[in-house]
């Protein structure tokens, strides 16, 4: 399976402006440029884009551990906070945290515990990363 992307950029790097679209429509020239990405200009960014990615893929993977397991979760809500740091001459995307909020009626902790580092390691977005990736999880009933 292969899914693709494509980006359009024109101008300088401080002066230029691009888009970004999507091979399914849902992103469709979508505006990015240098204040988008490093001050706080109308539109997305790449780390954005990761950190969507990051929380869908992990919500994904952390529902599958969980059947894995015999549980079926009512809800899983997952914040992905990318921290994009100055790396030499350039930038890198240094650390992701997970935040996450987990509805099991009667959910077991360990269980859920156990799902939960098994998703962060195993999910492909996580697998994909060069980033060191933290979590911060909890468990509703």
């Amino acid at each position: 399976m292969k899914r693709k992307a494509s980006a359009v950029w024109q101008g300088g790097l401080q002066d230029g402006k691009g888009s970004i679209s999507t091979e399914s429509g849902v992103l469709k020239d979508t505006q990015y440029s240098f204040s988008t990405r490093f001050e706080n200009g109308v539109g997305t960014n790449p780390e954005e884009l990761i950190a969507a990615a990051h929380a869908g893929c992990f919500s994904m993977a952390l529902s599958a551990e969980l059947g894995r397991a015999g549980v079926k979760p009512e809800r899983i809500a997952t914040t992905a906070a990318v921290s994009l740091d100055k790396d030499g001459g350039g930038f890198k995307i240094s650390a992701v945290h997970l935040d996450l909020t987990v509805k099991i009626p009667g959910g077991d902790k360990a269980v859920f515990d156990k799902a939960a580092a098994d998703a962060k390691a195993n999910c492909p977005v996580s697998k994909v990363l060069n980033a060191t990736i933290t979590m911060d999880a909890k468990l509703e009933s």
